[in-house]
């Protein structure tokens, strides 16, 4: 990661450049779009950057100098340009040869051209062919089938150690003619290459203009072709800034190798450790769940005890005391599950009380979740204690067994298991269960998700969606009201009193059913115009409308959208990218499930007939998220996947308009003669430094929030934030798939100040972070007892390894990391 500042990037005494020409710098011109003292991805002074670039340029290209592989002490050093590199699984020989023994079952022992990067395991189709063709030009060979003895030789080149045996091969790859000049058509064709290689369609469009781009800064005499050492030296002097980013981070390997600690030879004592550190991070999830399973466990023991004092105990036995005690467990569940949906109360304990010191609102979903399993195992005992065990001895009781249970089943004694059944007890009970297995089951992330909708057959494929989840969770209206006639005609309880089931459910009911109102009352009045709307690649739509006049929010916080076009009935949660102190409300919408692709198909036709009559948008919120929490941090770290990116926009640009604010306030306060009101503890706004690291898989993403980067690069005047880009499609930096898209990316960004893989003054990174590293340098560049909140919003993929190394480096430093996960 390029992570380092001015002061580090000192280049080694022992990394010596190909050319003779090139003398070692303490300034890197190059480098200077990667950090000043801040380490901000985003360079100031682009021309004076450009102008020290071309320098160099010209002067590799003035006086080539040929490798020498026996005394290039960078050729040892440098591990850039691997041809197999860990995204293709990074195997050794054997398993080249397996693979090799396996395509060539058919063909004699001969591996045909097509077939090669399957049998090296490279992922890359079109990079392995032309780096086969450029072995076989080495060999002058002009057929496409090689044996095992030249596949092997063909291996021992791409997989040599030395650096500079790989860089000869790949710019054999770019030389197609073998005559050691590289004309403008082809370098053209490896841009072309590279950039499909890499999935980036953008830099692939425009190829003329890089491949004119680098014949105007490597051909200055406009002969028509420039000397392959020239582009040899210039890719040198990238790997060599990688290295030299390597070598100047040792202190952040010292300070991590401290951060290993030796396992404790003792299980008991590593036990310990473990549970300490598991209840100081999750205390209030403990509490809160050992609450809950107390008040469970008392009730059905109450009811347990209860009913194994009364006469029907001696006829139905434990069975009817298991039942008993597990309706007694699920009226309380069945109760408690509506309060983590009701987002309007949380929202307001969020915001208006400190109970979120003791009570973790932002696993409000995870606990109405849990609440589920424990509804799922009460129906479960109350179902199969009842059906299983209470009828069936009710019809085979004798007489005299029966005769004191005949006040409460009638006095004549029920000969046929359909009796119980066909009652208004059965009949209710059956009919809840049926419906609740229906919602349960679509409700998990299998059909939610749709990860089930390709191996269903035609007609269930619509079960698999996001739509089948939120209409069937709807049917707990009547599961709800069934609930309610099941409790009521009891054949044990006659007294009203003791039909306690409406007690328990009264008042969350009266609660949800306001909540509801109160979305139906608030979007009606709080009208809101669409703006503008647009399309992006990604298949995300932006919609920018109107703000209503009482519409007060936070960063991180989301509202539900409805479209009555799409559907009057369905609202959907979606973060608010628009910072508070906008004029006008955003949000980013990810066509990922039914609604979501309707609404941008909908949108999508009413853009392509200009001028655009947008349809009706209605807006319910703001609710309270995690996120909203970031100013009680001195230091954040923001992490989004794809367009888990959102929320953090918002925060980002609220950091940059409260900075201003807090920097007008003080200046005002100094201008007047004030004097500076001393640092509240109890300070609103605490966040100091914030670093934002985006993840997108695809190039296209970038244009979703191009504008707003830009304009957060250019208003960072004291580089409060780190903006970083990664872009997972292309392959690692020291890739050699990548090593010309890195050395473009040098280039273009000291000509414009412009990367052109965002194309923001962002530079962006290739593939995943390091997320290991991206702690390690926050705790580095921050004195002990500083407080991270650490906020996360995407694929659940991430999540585990994000919460894990907040843990762990808590337990490790001195520096406290608190993860936040959103959850919707």
């Amino acid at each position: 990661m390029n992570m380092t500042s001015d002061t580090e990037e000192e280049n080694s005494s022992d990394i010596v450049p190909l050319s003779g020409s090139f003398r070692s710098t303490n300034h890197n011109p190059v480098m200077e779009n990667v950090g000043d003292t801040t380490g901000s991805s985003v360079r100031k002074n682009p021309e004076k950057t450009r102008k020290g670039l071309v320098n160099q340029i010209k002067r590799f290209a003035g006086k080539p100098a040929r490798l020498d592989r026996s005394k290039s002490t960078t050729g040892q050093a440098l591990r850039g340009l691997k041809f197999i590199s860990k995204a293709d699984g990074a195997d050794g020989w054997s398993a080249v040869e397996d693979r090799f023994e396996k395509i060539t079952k058919t063909t004699e022992g001969l591996l045909i051209r097509p077939k090669f990067g399957e049998c090296i395991g490279m992922k890359s189709k079109d990079f392995a062919l032309g780096l086969f063709d450029a072995l076989a030009r080495r060999k002058n060979m002009t057929g496409e089938v090689i044996d095992k003895a030249i596949l092997k030789e063909f291996w021992e080149q791409i997989s040599d150690q030395n650096f500079d045996s790989r860089l000869m091969i790949f710019f054999d790859m770019m030389d197609k003619d073998g005559d050691g000049r590289l004309t403008e058509d082809e370098v053209r064709q490896v841009i072309n290459l590279s950039s499909s290689t890499n999935n980036l369609s953008a830099i692939q469009k425009k190829a003329d203009e890089y491949a004119a781009m680098i014949m105007e800064e490597l051909d200055p005499n406009n002969i028509g072709y420039i000397m392959v050492e020239s582009l040899k030296n210039l890719l040198m002097k990238a790997e060599t800034e990688t290295l030299a980013e390597i070598t100047n981070s040792q202190d952040t390997k010292q300070f991590t190798e401290k951060l290993k600690r030796t396992p404790d030879p003792n299980p008991l004592r590593r036990l310990y450790r473990g549970l300490r550190f598991f209840v100081l991070d999750s205390w209030q999830r403990i509490w809160v769940i050992a609450l809950w399973l107390s008040t469970m466990a008392i009730l059905f023991a109450y009811k347990y005890i209860q009913y194994k004092n009364r006469a029907v105990y001696e006829v139905l036995g434990h069975c009817v005391c298991f039942a008993k005690g597990s309706a007694e467990t699920l009226k309380l569940n069945m109760a408690l599950i509506l309060l983590p949906v009701c987002r309007n109360t949380i929202t307001w304990l969020r915001n208006k009380t400190s109970l979120g010191v003791l009570v973790p609102f932002d696993d409000n979903i995870n606990f109405h979740k849990v609440i589920a399993v424990g509804i799922t195992i009460g129906v479960s005992i109350h179902s199969i204690a009842h059906l299983a065990c209470d009828f069936p001895r009710l019809i085979a009781a004798t007489p005299e067994e029966y005769k004191p249970l005949g006040k409460y089943f009638g006095e004549e004694q029920p000969k046929r298991y359909l009796q119980f059944v066909k009652s208004t007890e059965g009949i209710t009970g059956l009919v809840m269960v049926f419906l609740m297995a229906i919602a349960f089951t679509l409700a998990l992330p299998w059909f939610r998700r749709g990860k089930l909708e390709k191996t269903l057959p035609g007609p269930l494929k619509k079960l698999a969606s996001f739509n089948a989840f939120w209409y069937t969770h709807h049917l707990f209206i009547v599961v709800y009201i069934l609930l309610i006639v099941h409790g009521y005609y009891l054949y044990l309880s006659k007294e009203w009193y003791k039909k306690t089931t409406w007690m328990y459910l009264a008042v969350p009911i009266a609660l949800y059913a306001c909540e509801r109102l109160i979305r139906a009352f608030r979007s009606s009045i709080r009208t809101v115009k669409v703006v503008n709307a647009a399309v992006y690649p990604g298949n995300v739509l932006t919609l920018k409308m109107s703000r209503p006049k009482h519409f007060k929010y936070k960063s991180g916080q989301y509202m539900f959208v409805n479209c009555p076009k799409v559907s009057p009935f369905e609202w959907h949660p979606f973060s608010i990218t628009s910072a508070p102190q906008d004029g006008c409300l955003s949000v980013h919408i990810k066509a990922d499930g039914d609604w979501t692709k309707a609404i941008k198909r909908v949108f999508s036709e009413v853009i392509s007939k200009p001028p655009p009559d947008y349809p009706k948008i209605m807006i319910d919120g703001p609710y309270g998220a995690p996120a909203q929490e970031y100013k009680k941090y001195e230091v954040v770290l923001l992490v989004g996947l794809g367009i888990g990116a959102t929320p953090m926009i918002s925060i980002i640009k609220d950091i940059i308009n409260n900075t201003y604010a807090k920097e007008n306030a003080q200046l005002h306060q100094m201008e007047n003669g004030l004097q500076r009101e001393p640092h509240d503890k109890k300070e609103k706004f605490k966040t100091r430094r914030a670093y934002f690291y985006w993840v997108t898989r695809e190039q296209g993403s970038y244009d979703w929030f191009k504008n707003i980067m830009n304009e957060i690069a250019e208003r960072d005047q004291n580089k409060i934030i780190e903006l970083h880009n990664y872009c997972t499609s292309v392959f690692e930096e020291d890739d050699a798939r990548s090593a010309l898209i890195r050395m473009l990316q040098s280039i273009a960004y000291a000509k414009s100040g412009k990367d052109i893989v965002s194309e923001t003054r962002v530079m962006s990174h290739f593939a995943k972070p390091n997320w290991e590293d991206v702690y390690n340098k926050i705790a580095m560049d921050h004195p002990d007892g500083t407080n991270v909140g650490v906020f996360y919003c995407g694929s659940p993929i991430l999540t585990k390894e994000l919460r894990r190394l907040a843990l762990e480096f808590t337990h490790k430093t001195k520096i406290r990391f608190s993860f936040h996960k959103e959850n919707f």
